[in-house]
C-alpha cells in the first residue's frame, strides 16, 4: 500500500478534481474587491440550474447543519408548529435544530432504510392544520435512501399552507431537482457531496412564497440572515467574508459540470448506484433498502453474517479504502459507499474488486470476480 495512495468512497466529504483543487490554490483576492464580485456574478447562471430554481442561489460560509439551521431561523417562529419527516439521522437533526429555537415539533418517523410515502403526509396534513413548515431530508445518507420529494411537494402544496424546507446536502448535483416546478420553498445544500469541493460553502434558495415570511420574521438573527445574504447578492458580494478560495473551486466545478453535461451527470450518478447495487446482489449481500427508494450518491449495505465493521478495518488498514459505517442504531450493523461528484463507473470496479479481496480476508466466501463482472455487465448494458 502506497501511503499517499488513498480511495475515499464515503457519503461525503467527496474526492475533489484535480482541477478544482488547482483552481482553490490561485494567489488570494480580495474579498471586496471588483474581482470577487465578477467570481460571485459568474457563479450563479451556472448554479441555477443545479437547484432547478430562477432564484438566486445564496452563497454561505459554513457546514451542511448551517444551512440547515438557516432554514429553520428565518422561516419560522418560536411556537411555530412544523412537521419533520424523519428517514434517518439528518432527519432527526431537523428535529433537533428545531427544538433548539423552541419550535413546536410535529415528528413522522419511517423506519430507517425505508423513504416516507406521500399519502401518509398527505393524510397527516388533513388531520393537522395549522403547519407553518414541512421539512424534509432529499437523500439521507445514513441510510443511502432517497425521498421523493417531487410528490412530496405537490401534496404539501395542495393540503397546506405550509413551507416546503428540503435538505438537499447529499444530493444536489447528483440527482435532478427542479425546485420551482416542485413546489420547494427552501432547498440547501453543502459544497463537500455531489458538488465536488471541500467542506466549507453552503447554500440556499428561497422561492418568493418563502421570502415573504421570512420577510415577517422578527427573531433575531445575525449571521444567519438569509436577507442580508439575498441583499447583498444583488451587489455581487455577501455580507460576512466568504471562503474566497473555496469560491475560485466552485467556480471551476461548475465548468466541470457544463463540460460533462446535467443530464449526463445524473446518468453517471444512477450508473454508478445500478452497478453497485447489482455487485452485491451478485455477491449474496443484502441492500438496506429497495430499488425504488435506493439513492444515487449512497449506497448502503446490510450483511447478515460477518461485522461490517471488520471489513471497513480491513479495507482501510491493507488498501486505504475508506466506507462509511452506520450511525445510531445502525452502528456496526450497515456499511455504505459514497458515489458522488468526482467519482465514476471506473472507480466504482475498483471499489467493488478490492471489496471482494477483503470479503475474503475476513473469512466471507465470495466468488471473486463475481460482483465486480455484475457491475461490469451493467456498465456494458448502460444502464443507468
Amino acid at each position: 500500500m502506497l501511503p499517499d495512495h488513498q480511495f475515499l468512497r464515503i457519503p461525503g466529504p467527496s474526492p475533489i478534481p484535480p482541477s478544482v483543487q488547482r483552481a482553490m490554490n490561485q494567489p488570494m483576492i480580495g474579498h471586496r474587491d471588483q474581482e470577487t464580485k465578477h467570481l460571485l456574478h459568474s457563479i450563479q447562471p451556472a448554479l441555477k440550474p443545479i437547484f432547478g430554481t430562477k432564484q438566486n442561489v445564496l452563497i454561505m460560509s459554513g457546514s451542511g447543519t448551517a444551512s440547515l439551521e438557516s432554514a429553520v431561523v428565518n422561516a419560522v417562529h418560536p411556537g411555530d408548529k412544523v412537521l419533520v419527516i424523519v428517514t434517518g439521522a439528518f432527519g432527526d437533526r431537523f428535529v433537533q435544530i428545531c427544538a433548539e429555537y423552541q419550535i413546536a415539533i410535529n415528528r413522522h418517523d419511517v423506519e430507517w432504510g425505508e423513504a416516507v410515502e406521500p399519502g401518509a403526509i398527505k393524510d397527516y396534513l388533513k388531520n393537522h392544520p395549522g403547519i407553518k413548515a414541512v421539512f424534509a431530508t432529499f437523500c439521507e445518507t445514513s441510510t443511502g435512501v432517497l425521498n421523493p420529494i417531487q410528490e412530496l411537494g405537490q401534496i404539501i402544496r395542495q393540503h397546506s399552507d405550509a413551507l416546503f424546507i428540503v435538505d438537499g446536502v447529499s444530493c444536489v448535483g447528483g440527482v435532478e431537482v427542479k425546485m420551482d416546478a416542485w413546489a420547494i420553498d427552501i432547498l440547501i445544500s453543502g459544497s463537500q457531496k455531489a458538488l465536488m469541493l471541500p467542506p466549507g460553502l453552503t447554500f440556499a434558495a428561497v422561492s418568493e412564497r418563502a421570502w415573504k415570511v421570512i420577510e415577517k420574521n422578527d427573531r433575531p438573527s445575525f449571521y444567519l440572515d438569509l436577507t442580508k445574504y439575498r441583499d447583498q447578492l444583488e451587489n455581487d458580494t455577501t455580507p460576512f467574508t466568504p471562503a474566497v478560495s473555496l469560491l475560485f473551486g466552485l467556480k471551476q466545478m461548475l465548468e466541470l459540470i457544463e463540460q460533462e453535461g446535467l443530464e449526463e451527470a445524473f446518468a453517471r450518478h444512477r450508473q454508478m448506484m445500478n452497478m453497485t447495487r447489482s455487485a452485491f446482489r451478485s455477491l449474496g449481500i443484502p441492500l438496506l433498502t429497495s430499488d425504488k427508494a435506493a439513492s444515487p450518491t449512497t449506497t448502503a449495505i446490510r450483511p447478515d453474517d460477518f461485522d461490517p465493521d471488520i471489513l471497513r478495518n480491513v479495507l482501510k488498514k491493507e488498501f486505504n479504502l475508506t466506507v462509511a459505517g452506520g450511525q445510531k442504531h445502525l452502528k456496526s450493523k450497515i456499511f455504505r459507499i459514497g458515489h458522488m461528484g468526482y467519482c465514476s463507473p471506473a472507480d466504482i470496479l475498483q471499489t467493488i474488486s478490492i471489496i471482494e479481496v477483503a470479503l475474503r480476508k475476513i473469512g466471507k466466501q465470495v466468488e471473486l470476480g463475481s460482483g465486480t463482472r455484475a457491475a461490469q455487465e451493467i456498465l456494458l448494458s448502460g444502464g443507468s
